[in-house]
């Protein structure tokens, strides 16, 4: 069911999002909290490498509003946090935090819709997933080879960084994010069978 209901809304749309007055809204706010959490709401465990609460932000965006918008408030974020924490622009982090944010908000694609009340346990088990290789492709793969295109950096120290944050990121997106995603879900789940039931009563 859930496969037949993706496909009659299309993967390309799915991954879009969904594009309206309240996801620019979100994405604006939310840019702007990632970039201030990630100076000053998280725990250094690496150079220039923390555990971070605004891994929150992408959980909370991508399950509203799907991968793009996602993508676009990380990458804008990490741009901001570099502004703000006065670190220099480093581009190659802000790539890797986009795409890391794209694969956290895959959850309409496999069927996991939080505005629709709908988050079950295989869900909870592709997000873990999604958010672990997210992890892996955006800071080991995607980050080191900016680093070294746009920065010449010392590769070594890159891949102990991306290690560093493949290991935190996924640690918050995991234990805390489906915390939140079931707390969201049960929400708009129960606002929808309040509305069915004034509907009915009607």
């Amino acid at each position: 069911m859930e496969n037949n209901q993706v496909k009659k809304k299309g993967i390309g749309r799915l991954l879009l999002g969904e594009w309206k007055t309240a996801t620019i809204v979100t994405v604006g706010i939310g840019a702007a909290l990632y970039g201030v959490l990630m100076v000053y709401g998280g725990i250094p465990v690496f150079t220039n490498t923390q555990l971070t609460t605004a891994m929150i932000i992408p959980v909370v965006v991508g399950g509203l509003f799907g991968p793009l918008p996602a993508l676009v408030t990380c990458g804008v974020g990490n741009v901001i946090a570099d502004l703000i924490g006065g670190w220099g622009m480093w581009f190659d982090w802000s790539i890797g935090n986009a795409v890391m944010a794209f694969c956290v908000g895959l959850l309409p694609v496999y069927g996991a819709k939080i505005r629709e009340g709908v988050f079950n346990v295989k869900h909870a088990v592709i997000y873990a997933v999604c958010c672990i290789l997210g992890n892996v492709l955006a800071f080991g793969i995607v980050t080191p080879v900016f680093s070294y295109l746009l920065y010449a950096s010392d590769l070594n120290i890159t891949f102990l960084q991306a290690f560093a944050a493949t290991l935190g990121n996924s640690s918050v997106l995991i234990v805390i994010g489906i915390p939140i995603l079931i707390l969201l879900a049960s929400r708009f789940k129960a606002r929808t069978n309040l509305s069915q039931e004034k509907s009915n009563d009607y």
